[in-house]
């Protein structure tokens, strides 16, 4: 796996998260013995930590509040609720995890398949929340392979008013950041691990095989 120094030598930006439980549990999914139900749960558990890491910095205010004790100014989010929107069909399989610690948020979905032999992304569904312009968006797929996808659907979210926009995965390879940076330099990307490569099936190596089938067992 690469370093944050390793990124910057290759002129990539993505945060890491270093957090020993995501780089345990994500060391229990790679295991190719590891059954759809265990995956599922342990992508649910790295979805909580990493939907802590990247709202770290969401605004506050205050507002007047009554405790048993006495009255204060107690902070509590600023602005719209924020939204997740879950790059399907593989996405999906963090929205429970990130909905588990912000249950209020909106969910929206960005239906895209890799079309086998040119390895672009093909939209077939779209549907998100209303003023998306107001919104802090955060984009969830667990693979940045070619990031064809996960490009794709940034633009169209753009397209529909979306401005501060995050992107969360689980794993990622240093083609996919490098394509993603270029296309949105201003999408911040936050990953638990960046790994070796693709290989010639647009596949990340070592990675953990296709999410999508390891998540619903239709490998």
């Amino acid at each position: 796996m690469l370093t944050e120094q390793d990124l910057k030598d290759k002129g990539i930006s993505a945060t890491l998260v270093r957090h020993p439980l995501v780089q345990h549990k994500l060391t229990l999914m790679r295991r190719k013995e590891q059954s759809s139900s265990a995956f599922r749960a342990l992508l649910r558990e790295i979805s909580w930590l990493l939907c802590f890491e990247v709202t770290k910095d969401l605004p506050l205010t205050t507002t007047s509040i009554e405790t048993p004790v006495q009255e204060m100014d107690a902070p509590v989010l600023e602005g719209r609720k924020l939204a997740f929107i879950s790059i399907l069909r593989a996405g999906n399989g963090m929205l429970d995890g990130m909905l588990d610690v912000i249950p209020s948020a909106r969910v929206g979905h960005v239906g895209l398949y890799r079309d086998p032999d040119t390895l672009q992304a093909v939209e077939y569904y779209y549907k998100v929340p209303s003023n998306m312009e107001d919104r802090l968006i955060i984009v969830v797929d667990p693979m940045l392979a070619t990031a064809n996808s996960a490009i794709s659907a940034v633009s169209r979210l753009k397209e529909g008013g979306a401005k501060d926009m995050r992107f969360v995965c689980l794993i990622s390879a240093p083609e996919g950041i490098k394509a993603f940076n270029e296309a949105h330099p201003d999408v911040p990307v936050v990953t638990a691990a960046v790994d070796e490569k693709l290989n010639d099936h647009g596949y990340i190596v070592p990675g953990l095989g296709d999410a999508g089938d390891r998540i619903f067992g239709t490998k």
